[in-house]
């Protein structure tokens, strides 16, 4: 049988390394291990050159090189015979393997080690498997192949939504009905501070609504960043980024704890992209090694993008609804116990009962309508009078409102706080206050 590429897909998924061959002028050989082989057509193959300067020397003095590769799954092995074509240090090419270099070497603190040198570019003249002594049987990875109709549904009902709630939850069921995958998070892109914010979430025991990931880190930041899709096969040989956050710390840290699969084995980073800009990321992990194959990435990147788009048809819609002036109306005196909100104007946090809630955009949205609430006696309220009130402090805010107002109205009902939000229909929501209102800034902060 004539072997192509694109029949050894799971060989370039890094699981094991793949070994280069070499030799000099006069016939010294030498091995390399290579991080990563990328498959660019079915008559060419990209490496990566991190160290390899005897590599590159014997490539370029004796044009025999061989190409050892291993399928991740069934442990096959193949041996291609490759010649040198070029090398690139920058462009498209260059900086997909720089990224995924750098994400995969992040998990184990070598991220200003592992730095990509150059993109080898090798013509491919022949592919021929390894015999084996024994017969290699096909590994299963825990589920089918990628759910066509599956899909199509999860498209349709992404599209049919009308609320940002409701676009996300489509969203995240969608993966778990076209992949299988229980565990996944999706994350709104904050660029007033620089992160990316949880606001929903499947599979976690603690779900982890509004923790922060940083815009530069691990596979989450890189997909934000480079608009590219992000991924590890393997965890075994890599590390979990970042460190949990015990929620005893919370109040004290205002930091929420990133949600964690100890045992993940495989996890991607689908960057969720509307309009040519990424406005979040849909993150998964597997306890499956080789968990999200080249139609998987497909499927995600597809699924990622009818959400972004949706999200963002919404966010203009909500926007440019034309809402009647809420009319200030007679209500009774709040009873039962005071319910008291402290807010930290340098980074728009805010606790209630001595509980924290959320920080950023999303606290700056909750003291404004609290003000108001004192000031008017109101509990209705507009997107667009918010979007006005809030943009010239922090002018992002009239691509995100509708997925901060998201945020803050599901954290208020995981910390099962005394103060709800109610969405009343497109772009309008109502405040309820389980009991007589006080509002402090804390000390320090300076209240305008």
């Amino acid at each position: 049988m004539n072997l192509r590429l694109s029949d050894l897909s799971t060989c370039f998924e890094g699981v094991i390394p793949s070994i280069i061959a070499t030799a000099s002028a006069d016939g010294m050989p030498n091995i390399s291990y290579l991080s990563h082989v990328v498959r660019l057509d079915e008559e060419h193959v990209a490496l990566s050159n991190q160290f390899f300067a005897k590599t590159a020397a014997n490539v370029r003095a004796n044009p025999k090189v061989t190409l050892i590769l291993v399928d991740g799954l069934t442990g096959d092995q193949f041996l291609l015979d490759i010649s040198f074509v070029r090398s690139v240090d920058t462009g498209a090419l260059f900086d997909k393997i720089a990224r995924q270099l750098k994400a995969s070497s992040a998990q184990v603190g070598m991220s200003d080690v592992m730095r990509l040198r150059s993109a080898d570019i090798f013509r491919v003249h022949g592919i021929e498997k390894v015999p084996s002594p024994v017969e290699t049987a096909v590994q299963i990875t825990g589920r089918a192949a990628v759910n066509i109709p599956a899909l199509a549904r999860a498209i349709k009902a992404i599209d049919q939504q009308a609320e940002a709630d409701e676009i996300i939850d489509s969203l995240l069921d969608g993966v778990q009905q076209v992949l299988g995958c229980d565990n996944a998070l999706v994350l709104m892109r904050d660029s007033h501070r620089n992160c990316l914010i949880t606001t929903g979430s499947i599979g976690y025991e603690r779900s982890g609504l509004g923790s922060e990931i940083a815009d530069s880190e691990g596979l989450i930041g890189a997909a934000a960043t480079s608009g590219q899709t992000i991924k590890v096969s393997d965890m075994s040989r890599v590390r979990r980024f970042g460190e949990a956050i015990g929620l005893e710390t919370e109040n004290t840290t205002r930091t929420i704890a990133f949600p964690q699969l100890p045992t993940a084995m495989s996890q991607i980073a689908v960057p969720m992209t509307a309009s040519g800009s990424v406005t979040g990321v849909l993150f998964i992990e597997s306890k499956q090694r080789l968990a999200f194959l080249e139609e998987d990435e497909a499927a995600l990147e597809i699924l990622a993008g009818q959400a972004a788009r949706a999200l963002r048809a919404t966010e203009r819609e909500a926007a440019a609804a034309e809402m009647k002036p809420a009319v200030r109306m007679p209500e009774p005196a709040p009873v039962g116990r005071q319910v008291r909100v402290v807010h930290h104007r340098f980074d728009d946090s805010v606790f209630v009962d001595g509980a924290y809630i959320v920080k950023g955009v999303a606290g700056s949205l909750l003291r404004l309508m609290l003000d108001w609430h004192l000031s008017d006696g109101r509990s209705e309220f507009t997107n667009r009078e918010m979007r006005l009130a809030a943009g010239a402090r922090m002018p992002e805010i009239k691509d995100n409102l509708e997925t901060r107002l998201l945020l803050l109205r599901r954290r208020l009902e995981e910390k099962q706080a005394p103060i709800r939000l109610v969405r009343i229909g497109r772009g309008r929501v109502r405040l309820e206050v389980q009991g007589p209102l006080v509002l402090d800034a804390a000390a320090g902060d300076h209240v305008n």
